[in-house]
């Protein structure tokens, strides 16, 4: 505020402290508007960049939104990214998102904070550490006595990383005065007999390599942090030992599959080592599953596998021999060779994969090259949520809710290849695709009138899937008795964990009672859907 010449003090010195304390508090102004300018600048980048981040983050949500919720049209398992692709890519977006609150965050430490988001308590079982952190004392109040009127209390989740420890073992000799002999107790029976594995330790390295798809040359380096040398050779060793005590419970896994009404059948490759060349070879990996539940049935959920050098009709021939029921598979041919041959699999009926002629023609959608071919697709969306609203539902209702509505959408779709398959070039993808549908028509139109059928065999998809992961990580098999235990173990973790149980506890307490000497005639109870802590 500017002041009038009769309020100026007459004092030389007031006059020059006036002025000094006038450069003062403008030096202090001019310091103060370059800080808020400089600030300005960093928000207006940090906003910016913010925005840009946003914006990008967004696009990708809405795209594997789309990818994953949208119509039939839109997507297709298989050639959209998988379940476990999308999940990575949404926590990738999280991340960033994280990031990006914490550095609007520190750029604008006035900006309200989100309100806490609601939570489940954590688990019953799990150790509680508590931390009590006490005011202290006002002044004048060290002689008063204190009370207790209330308390705040909030939980964090902590870890301690896992850790090795020795199992010492002892077991006292004794003898008696005026008796001849000594006593001592058995030593206990273990899988890796004079070894220095626990069989919670068989389990760890099992669960890893074959569940978690952690390869044994992975651990090895893992533990060695933790000043444990285990090398991978052994692990090796003491996998094909427990491969071995697991093979008859993962025969009886097949062998209920094979009780089942209805059975999925599927493949994948596993690399193998070829003795002597050093180079990998293709052998196969052959996934059997059922799973009841879609047409409420109360058996458990399991799969099994079986590893094999050829991917020949003999070979799910002679998996499957004595099975009397559905088979539910893809468009491959070597399936077909269980319904013409006679004998140990008479009475097995196809049942075909509609999504897997979906994805032909959704390629041709895709690239916008087909009219024909997304009038299929869009077709084929409402087939998919008829299934939605029947899954659990008894097999003669799911059967009488698709005569009503599905039978028309089938008939529909058949009906307008056949018409357009004459008007194609014979080697184009699109009369590739209609004759695909058209040659498996029975097995596809199977399901409308047997409620057991799905419409898919994504079941027995998403149970070979975990095994491509971990052939991923694992490059290859390092022999074909690596690969014979591969299926072993890897049958009985995927069926623990298609019945929501712990593959790790369930392992390590079916290792120790084998070892303790569990009967053949309880093997049922074995089994991962019977499993008790």
């Amino acid at each position: 505020m500017a002041m009038a010449a009769a309020e100026l003090p007459d004092d030389v010195d007031a006059l020059k402290a006036m002025v000094v304390a006038m450069v003062e508090e403008r030096a202090r102004i001019e310091a103060r508007n370059a800080h808020l300018q400089a600030r300005n600048v960093h928000l207006e980048t940090v906003n910016k960049t913010a925005d840009e981040r946003i914006l990008e983050l967004t696009a990708i949500v809405k795209m594997l939104e789309r990818a994953r919720f949208g119509t039939r049209s839109e997507r297709l398992r298989g050639e959209q990214p998988s379940d476990e692709q999308i999940a990575f890519v949404f926590d990738e977006i999280e991340t960033g998102v994280a990031a990006l609150e914490a550095e609007l965050e520190r750029a604008r430490p006035d900006r309200p904070k989100r309100a806490p988001r609601p939570r489940k308590g954590f688990a019953a079982h799990l150790e509680r550490v508590e931390i009590v952190i006490e005011p202290e004392v006002p002044a004048g109040c060290e002689e008063l006595e204190r009370v207790l009127i209330g308390e705040d209390v909030s939980e964090r989740l902590d870890v301690t990383p896992a850790r090795f420890r020795v199992i010492v073992t002892r077991r006292p000799k004794y003898a008696y005065r005026g008796r001849d002999g000594v006593i001592q107790a058995a030593a206990l029976a273990h899988i890796i007999d004079s070894g220095i594995p626990s069989e919670a330790l068989l389990a760890q390295i099992a669960v890893a390599k074959y569940a978690d798809g952690l390869p044994l040359y992975r651990q090895e380096a893992i533990y060695a942090r933790d000043g444990v040398e285990l090398h991978r050779s052994l692990m090796a060793q003491w996998m094909g030992k427990v491969g071995f005590e697991l093979q008859p419970l993962a025969d009886y896994v097949l062998e209920k599959i094979k009780q089942g009404e209805r059975v999925f059948a599927d493949e994948t490759t596993l690399p193998t080592l070829a003795p002597g060349t050093g180079k990998a070879r293709k052998a196969w990996l052959w996934a059997y599953a059922r799973d009841d539940r879609p047409f409420g049935g109360a058996g458990p959920p399991m799969v099994a596998y079986r590893f094999e050098d050829s991917r020949g009709g003999e070979c799910a021939a002679r998996h499957l021999a004595g099975f009397a029921g559905i088979l539910q598979v893809d468009g491959y041919a070597a399936y077909n060779q269980l319904v013409k041959s006679a004998g140990a699999n008479d009475g097995v009926q196809l049942a075909a994969c509609f999504a897997h002629v979906r994805r032909k023609f959704y390629e041709l959608h895709v690239n916008g090259s087909s009219r024909l071919a997304t009038q299929t697709v869009k077709a084929m969306a409402a087939l998919w949520k008829v299934e939605t609203e029947i899954r659990g539902l008894d097999p003669a209702a799911r059967a009488n809710i698709r005569q009503e509505k599905s039978t028309a959408i089938v008939a529909g779709l058949f009906e307008l290849w056949g018409k357009e398959l004459p008007r194609l070039s014979g080697k184009s993808k699109l009369a590739e695709a209609i004759r695909y549908a058209i040659s498996r028509r029975a097995a596809l139109e199977r399901f409308l009138t047997d409620g057991r059928i799905e419409i898919d065999s994504n079941i027995v998809e998403r149970a070979i899937r975990p095994q491509t992961i971990t052939r991923k990580n694992s490059l290859f098999a390092g022999s074909h008795g690596g690969g014979r235990t591969w299926a072993t173990i890897a049958t009985l973790l995927q069926t623990a964990k298609m019945n929501d149980v712990d593959p790790h506890a369930w392992l390590a307490q079916t290792l120790e009672r084998i070892a303790q000497g569990w009967p053949i005639s309880r093997i049922d109870d074995l089994m991962p859907w019977n499993f008790k802590a």
